[in-house]
């Protein structure tokens, strides 16, 4: 068995509208493989933890000390997931989290959870990728 995929909550809105943009090559490489093995397996074990993850493991805000640069947006961004969908640290199938959120997610929620993010603007477009 494969061990799982570790993601922080807020990343489970990010694979699903990650259109091959990031911070670096090597981001974009690990987002790639990630986003990949994602959506072709979405039974794919997933543990919700809220530290560094599998995607920040290439991440160039990641210090040294292994936290996020932008550490506090991150935690706000993640408890906003967690409370808007029941989201808890714990392991979930890929797929079942993701369908549970789509059945929730609106505009109003969309953007109250990843307004302030960099990437917002891009990800706005793909909001019908996250309604289920």
């Amino acid at each position: 068995m494969n061990n799982p995929i570790k993601l922080r909550p807020h990343h489970l809105l990010c694979t699903q509208t990650y259109s091959g943009k990031g911070y670096s090559s090597d981001f974009v490489e690990n987002m790639d493989i990630i986003t990949s093995r994602l959506r072709l397996a979405p039974e794919t074990t997933i543990e919700i933890v809220t530290t560094t993850d599998d995607i920040c493991a290439k991440c160039p805000l990641v210090t040294e000390a292994g936290f996020c640069a932008t550490q506090e947006k991150v935690q706000r961004i993640d408890s906003k997931v967690m409370a808007h969908f029941g989201v808890c640290e714990k392991a979930y199938a890929y797929g079942y989290i993701t369908r549970e959120i789509g059945k929730r997610i609106n505009a109003s929620i969309f953007e109250d959870i990843c307004g302030e993010c960099e990437w917002y603007s891009i990800c706005r477009n793909d909001l019908g990728i996250l309604c289920q």
